[in-house]
């Protein structure tokens, strides 16, 4: 079956269950663009932001958070920050150990969107896509630029197509 056969199938699902985690040690409800932006374009979508939270740069935490969110109704799980260089930034080694697969190419695809954008900068992100028991954990860049991007260039172009394959 080719991928046009499985986006057909696929597009009989309804809105999909979000869950948004915006992990950063600084951040407000009223100042996480991000994570505003996130909600802002799912919603937009016609999907369903079922939970959105600060989360601390603390791995406990955040994963004690992930195995919650995967014992829920939600199917996709977007993380945004966290994801840098520095110290504090431990999004990836938090939840690359949780992922049973990881799709590579959604991290050389952003990189290579984003190149376009900001330049060689774009190397420095470690925007992460994978499945855990039947759901899709994505890990973003903590900018609402590449939210944004991410989600109009990759992830809504093929959210229920993510979702109906990571059910199977």
């Amino acid at each position: 079956m080719g991928v046009e056969e499985h986006k057909k199938q696929a597009a009989s699902l309804g809105p999909i269950g979000c869950a948004i985690l915006s992990i950063s040690d600084s951040r407000t409800e009223a100042d996480d663009l991000s994570g505003q932006k996130l909600q802002e374009i799912l919603s937009a979508s016609g999907h369903r932001v079922l939970d959105y939270r600060l989360v601390k740069n603390d791995p406990d935490k955040l994963r004690s958070i992930i195995e919650e969110q995967l014992a829920s109704q939600v199917d996709l799980i977007l993380t945004t920050g966290g994801t840098g260089l520095s110290q504090r930034d431990r999004t990836i080694e938090t939840v690359s150990p949780v992922l049973e697969k990881i799709l590579p190419g959604f991290g050389e695809i952003f990189r290579a969107l984003s190149y376009q954008q900001i330049g060689p900068a774009a190397f420095l992100s470690r925007a992460l896509l994978g499945l855990v028991r039947g759901k899709v954990v994505v890990c973003l860049p903590g900018s609402p630029q590449a939210v944004e991007l991410a989600l109009q260039e990759l992830v809504i172009p093929e959210i229920k197509h993510l979702i109906w394959e990571a059910r199977k």
